[in-house]
């Protein structure tokens, strides 16, 4: 693969696997990582069957490499990249707030196209500029840091918590005793 061209297959020990590079199944695996009812191994497992087409015929002995490849592409091929400290976004709670910046960027609604290389939606989600989702993020930050929010941020905070604060996922089991005291 030229520098110049999208990956759309692994070469992992000396075997190309093919990946989904669609935006939704990069989208799908970042969802599935942060799945706080799954274990290490299982959100791995399952990012892996998402994101690597033919993950039933890889053996195990190629999953560490695959995994490094996995995030690599994640990361928009930034070998460098680390997870941020605090979390600021959460792609599924914020994409509705994503998409529309992301699509004024490209030019199209990218719900409406068939496919979608992650990196051009990762690489017009880094474009998006001024929107309600930077000032979303922006306030989030403040708020991380312990910094105080400007007056014009609190009112804004105030008439929109649920775009600001991040939703608390229950477990099956918290759920489980809520429908019992319900």
């Amino acid at each position: 693969m030229g520098a110049w061209e999208l990956p759309k297959s692994a070469e992992i020990d000396g075997t190309t696997y093919r990946i989904r590079s669609d935006y939704r199944a990069v989208l799908d695996v970042l969802t599935i990582s942060a799945d706080p009812e799954l274990s290490d191994e299982e959100r791995g497992a399952l990012a892996m069957q998402v994101f690597y087409v033919d993950f039933d015929e890889m053996p195990a002995s190629d999953y560490a490499e695959a995994v490094r490849y996995m995030r690599w592409f994640v990361a928009g091929g930034d070998a460098s990249a680390r997870p941020p400290k605090r979390k600021l976004a959460d792609w599924q709670q914020d994409f509705p707030l994503i998409v529309s910046p992301v699509n004024r960027v490209l030019g199209y609604e990218v719900r409406d196209v068939e496919y979608l290389h992650w990196w051009t939606f990762l690489g017009a989600y880094m474009e998006i500029g001024d929107c309600l989702f930077a000032q979303v993020v922006s306030i989030r930050k403040k708020k991380a840091k312990g910094k105080r929010l400007e007056k014009h941020e609190r009112e804004f905070y105030r008439e929109n918590r649920e775009l600001v604060d991040f939703r608390m996922q229950e477990t099956d089991t918290e759920r489980e005793i809520l429908d019992e005291w319900m």
